[in-house]
């Protein structure tokens, strides 16, 4: 899962980054510093996979990852190319959901590319180029579909009509998100790939000392059918200096439950509607795995290895809870819980899996 963190430049984006990944992304007090988008494979832990290998005696723990790709501050203009914005909107095409950081935080030290602290006005700047960026692209998908529409083509008859629509809304200044493909080109969506489309997460970047989103940042992510949650990244930022016993006293003192790390990696996961599961086994690894809520156990067969989906014929499963509570396999077994499924079951958050395959 790649997921793009974007704002204003200065909005404490690579900031966010390094203490998300302690990968040392330069962060400098002018617009720029990131040309290149930093990328870093970050794990995502969970507690319920270490009670799982304690259980079972599993060699060790593998964590599922996420990706963060730091990308450059956006400007006004970024869609006609300002601030090298053209580079910038290819980058942010590539991810899955994006992180839109918004400076809520009012430290004078801090330039402000337009100089005042306006979370909502710093939203629409970039909003207004990813629309204007996706307005471009679809203007120009449309004029090739209109040719094929002509000629009768059921599929781009759909396509053309769901364009024309988008198109409108983009110039309302709605997101793609608003406009549902059509039920006769199912695959429009993703071939035009819009950026608006994608799930959002809005991070406000606020003071010391506070942990709550702003109440128009919270209103506005709510309009929008977006996520919001509230991190320092200077806190953050400071933290991640430290090792993980100072890291916890300092959060303790400060009255902060959990990391930056795992406030956006939580609100990332639930954009996507995913849910975690769990493989494990005595002196093998203890791996977890992520999957789209309501898909299959064949599928997180695939999730593990496309061989062992191809050749399944069934699976062990377990809820996690039950198998740390009855001490392993052999108390859920003997308890009824270890059930045999087949390849339709439906998986849910939590489960631990072994699934029986034909090589």
């Amino acid at each position: 899962m790649k997921v793009g963190i974007v704002g204003m430049p200065n909005a404490g984006k690579s900031s966010l980054f390094n203490a998300l990944t302690k990968a040392g992304a330069e962060a400098a007090n002018y617009p720029f510093t990131t040309i290149e988008p930093n990328v870093a494979i970050v794990p995502v832990e969970d507690d319920r996979l270490e009670k799982v290998a304690t259980t079972i005696g599993a060699s060790n723990l593998v964590h599922d990852t996420i990706q963060f790709h730091d990308i450059a501050g956006l400007v006004k203009g970024a869609h006609e190319g300002e601030g090298l914005g053209n580079q910038f909107l290819a980058n942010i095409r590539e991810t899955d959901a994006i992180v839109h950081v918004v400076r809520a935080h009012h430290d004078d030290n801090v330039i402000h590319p337009e100089g005042r602290v306006d979370p909502l006005a710093d939203i629409e700047t970039i909003e207004t180029e990813l629309i204007f960026a996706d307005l471009e692209q679809a203007e120009r998908r449309h004029q090739r579909v209109v040719r094929a529409a002509r000629g009768g083509d059921k599929v781009a008859v759909a396509e053309e009509q769901w364009l024309a629509k988008l198109i409108e809304a983009f110039h309302e200044g709605k997101p793609a998100r608003t406009v549902p493909p059509p039920e006769g080109a199912p695959h429009a969506m993703r071939d035009l790939g819009p950026i608006t489309a994608k799930p959002v997460l809005f991070v406000a970047n606020v003071d010391e000392g506070s942990d709550e989103v702003p109440p128009e940042i919270a209103a506005h992510a709510e309009a929008q059918g977006a996520k919001s949650v509230a991190v320092s990244s200077r806190i953050e930022a400071e933290l991640s200096e430290l090792d993980d016993e100072d890291a916890a006293a300092m959060r303790a003192d400060l009255g902060v439950g959990e990391s930056g790390l795992q406030t956006v990696v939580r609100g990332a996961f639930s954009l996507l509607n995913l849910i975690a599961f769990f493989t494990a086994g005595e002196a093998k690894p203890a791996q977890s795995w992520h999957l789209r809520n309501g898909l299959s156990v064949w599928h997180a067969a695939g999730e593990i290895h496309s061989d062992i989906q191809k050749g399944f014929v069934r699976a062990e499963v377990v809820g996690w809870k039950d198998l740390v509570e009855l001490g392993g396999y052999a108390g859920a077994r003997d308890k009824g819980v270890l059930r045999l499924e087949g390849r339709d079951y439906v998986m849910r958050d939590g489960d631990v899996i072994t699934v029986k395959f034909t090589p």
